[in-house]
């Protein structure tokens, strides 16, 4: 995953009809449409792992058409975590780790477990799931953040949980979910999800400047002053961390260009 405190900034996904013709150049091939976004952007968080497993020659299709240092983070799949206890969900877990995802080597990214809004924070079963989760898969280290939606997760002893199993939580810029801004793993992981198809570049460009402030912020090791911590009295160590970054659902149609101008600002 090269150099500590690197800034990556995505998309969800690569196959959008309206990309066509405005990110996309006219009459690219769709099947060369994963080649370009990758040269244009430096990660994309894959939604379709969410819903069905894919073959191992499809992971190492990706990772052969992708240029180095380009990261895909995949969605476990919803079998994992939508179900009343998921402490026995174990078997998907390993079903979804085992379908051939370390065929991406080095472009695979962290994995997100999304979980549904009306999940509830159950202390005793949500440690049970994290431990749930291996550090590595033949030899390839892994990553793992969840995206807990639901206002019950905001407690600290959530983070200290996150923390003690080096697991990072959503920083969701979203409505309606939760954000979790607290560090708890070597990286942090941002979805902005209240962009609009009415604005350019998605985001305001201030506001897209003012989150590039934060992600240096994180990348350099510190914490922004301007989010809203569910445990701010927390220590946290000093040191670079990676960053991912995705525009994702509000403003889709120019998500792209959101991704491309914080990149610019980061970079």
């Amino acid at each position: 995953m090269t150099k500590s405190g690197m800034i990556r900034t995505g998309i969800g996904g690569w196959t959008f009809d309206p990309w066509e013709g405005t990110f996309y150049p006219e009459k690219l091939a769709k099947k060369r449409q994963l080649e370009f976004a990758s040269r244009e952007l430096t990660a994309i968080e894959v939604n379709g792992t969410y819903y069905s497993s894919q073959k191992p020659a499809t992971f190492a299709k990706w990772a052969s058409e992708v240029p180095e240092g380009f990261i895909f983070s995949l969605k476990a799949s919803r079998y994992c975590t939508n179900r009343k206890v998921l402490a026995e969900a174990g078997e998907s877990v390993e079903k979804f780790l085992g379908q051939g995802i370390v065929e991406l080597g080095p472009h695979l990214g962290p994995i997100l477990w999304q979980f549904m809004g009306t999940k509830k924070f159950e202390p005793d079963d949500f440690e049970a799931f994290l431990k749930l989760l291996p550090k590595t898969l033949d030899g390839l280290p892994l990553r793992h953040v969840v995206e807990p939606r639901h206002d019950s997760f905001r407690t600290p002893e959530f983070i200290e949980m996150l923390a003690k199993h080096g697991v990072a939580a959503v920083c969701a810029d979203h409505h309606d979910y939760p954000m979790f801004p607290d560090v708890t793993a070597d990286f942090v992981y941002a979805r902005l999800q209240k962009g609009t198809d009415e604005v350019k570049s998605c985001y305001p460009e201030k506001q897209v400047a003012e989150w590039a402030g934060r992600f240096k912020t994180y990348a350099a090791g510190g914490t922004p002053v301007d989010l809203p911590l569910v445990s701010p009295d927390r220590k946290v160590e000093e040191t670079p961390r990676d960053v991912f970054a995705f525009f994702i659902t509000g403003g889709k149609v120019n998500a792209p260009n959101g991704a491309r101008l914080l990149q610019s600002k980061v970079a």
